[in-house]
């Protein structure tokens, strides 16, 4: 007969051992993973991000949906002010009128005419602001903006490129209204291809088929993509994005408006005449404009520092800045073009 210490004895002995491979296994399991330390990566990133945002932490997510959450724009990437957008006022107040106005009447207009539009397709050539508008559209609406890395989409392991792919929308869902922006549409849902890889072409399809189930609920979900090649665009891709707009290269009297809003901190000459100066800076684009006003600062940091001065008190701005800054650019411009066509 076994006595009563023998059998306490057995039983601490059996239950010490189970929780040994208990955690074992557990250790095991977590090394071998090879998603491991970018899982725990993405915890952390998003922990941070839904502070920046205010997100309730409480919301369960799976693990794919982490990888997926880590692509909220936060802190100070939110989006900007419509005033801080310069030369678009036709533009800015059509996307008002179609997507802004729409979203606030969703909730309450028992009319499925009313609500926004699923697909938003923003083209035109590069550097003219399309991904400033979108984010601008997400904070004027209030909407959660993913900036969707196509990157973040693709794994090396059967069916997860699928599993991420169904985990933006469902992230998306949990926390609309979402934006779900998609930069340089064209190079992830291009004209679909015989020849395509099979992974890739699960994975349009997969995003396809949520974006069409959600386009017949009432979930505030938009689809926004921005693309300088919009005839690249796959034809299924174009159906679902019915509302469309052009962001043109800016006119002098827009480039003039650009110019006032990237110089509006800093110190310039009262006789300096950027009407002047967006007259010659013909076909040049906002991020262009950008450059070039960086160039004149530059230039003008450069005299501060050699009269004696110091950056931190650079002299006034002035007319000769901004034009020897235009001619140098655009003579790089003419001179790029002129290698390509060699």
């Amino acid at each position: 007969m076994i006595d009563r210490n023998e059998l306490l004895g057995i039983t601490i002995r059996v239950v010490a051992a189970a929780a040994v491979s208990f955690f074992s296994l557990r250790y095991l399991v977590k090394h071998i993973d090879p998603n491991d330390s970018i899982n725990e990566e993405c915890k952390k990133k998003v922990a941070k991000l839904f502070q920046e945002l205010g997100i309730d932490r409480e919301v369960e997510l799976s693990e794919h949906e982490v990888r997926i959450a880590t692509q909220f724009v936060g802190g100070e990437e939110v989006g900007a002010d419509w005033d801080e957008i310069g030369g678009c006022e036709e533009l800015v107040a059509e996307l008002k009128d179609r997507i802004i106005l729409p979203l606030r009447f969703a909730a309450e207009s028992g009319s499925h005419l009313l609500s926004p539009p699923r697909g938003i397709l923003l083209y035109g050539p590069p550097g003219c602001g399309k991904t400033l508008l979108a984010k601008a559209v997400a904070r004027a609406a209030g909407c959660r903006f993913i900036n969707l890395q196509i990157s973040n989409l693709t794994d090396k392991w059967y069916g997860e490129s699928q599993k991420l792919a169904a985990a933006v929308f469902s992230v998306a869902q949990k926390f609309q209204p979402t934006i779900i922006f998609i930069d340089e549409v064209d190079s992830f849902l291009r004209d679909r291809q015989s020849h395509d890889h099979e992974s890739t072409a699960m994975m349009k399809a997969q995003f396809m088929t949520l974006w069409d189930g959600f386009a017949s609920s009432g979930d505030q979900i938009i689809v926004m993509g921005a693309t300088n090649r919009p005839r690249d665009v796959d034809s299924a891709i174009l159906r679902r994005m019915t509302a469309r707009f052009q962001v043109p290269v800016p006119d002098a009297r827009q480039r003039s408006q650009i110019l006032d809003v990237i110089l509006r901190n800093e110190r310039i000459k009262g006789d300096v005449n950027l009407e002047k100066i967006a007259q010659t800076a013909e076909g040049l684009s906002g991020s262009d404009l950008k450059e070039v006003c960086r160039l004149a600062l530059l230039a003008r940091a450069k005299a501060t520092v050699a009269s004696g001065g110091s950056v931190t008190r650079l002299l006034p701005l002035e007319q000769s800045d901004f034009e020897s800054a235009v001619h140098k650019y655009m003579r790089a411009a003419q001179l790029l073009v002129e290698e390509t066509l060699d």
